[in-house]
């Protein structure tokens, strides 16, 4: 008995476990949805948010910010504005769930990430991105991936 709860237990701790993209194989996923030039931004500018935002893992959920939303998922998309988080205030800009935004499959954040960049912020609405990425050469971050 003890062996098979021990199995349940590492197969449950296998499922939690966060995927962590590669960088080409985000940057062929998110060309493969449609990202690559959408409203005008970049493969590379998508990328070089991601990495700066959740290190490009599909689970990352931020500290609570200091009006005590918290951001989600490879995107770290907010819950004050984008998603429902239910534990505050929300626009939910997207219409869904924060806790979409934590598994392996990104459709559903790419999708709200294409709402985000056609509010008038744009890629401003992401900090990492105004401080790591814009207005910088982001020729590195598809380099060597085949697209």
């Amino acid at each position: 008995m003890k062996v098979v709860a021990l199995t349940l237990f590492c197969l449950l701790i296998s499922v939690n476990e966060a995927k962590v993209f590669e960088k080409c194989e985000l940057a062929a996923l998110l060309k493969q949805h449609g990202l690559d030039g959408y409203h005008g931004i970049s493969l590379a500018d998508w990328i070089c948010t991601a990495y700066h935002e959740s290190k490009y893992e599909s689970s990352a959920v931020g500290p609570p910010n200091t009006d005590g939303s918290q951001d989600y998922g490879v995107f770290q998309i907010n819950s004050r504005y984008w998603c429902d988080n239910q534990q505050g205030e929300t626009a939910n800009g997207c219409r869904i769930s924060c806790s979409a935004f934590t598994n392996d499959d990104i459709t559903d954040d790419i999708e709200c990430a294409k709402t985000v960049v056609r509010d008038p912020q744009g890629m401003d609405a992401w900090v990492a991105w105004k401080n790591h990425c814009k207005g910088k050469d982001l020729s590195e971050w598809t380099a060597g991936c085949s697209l």
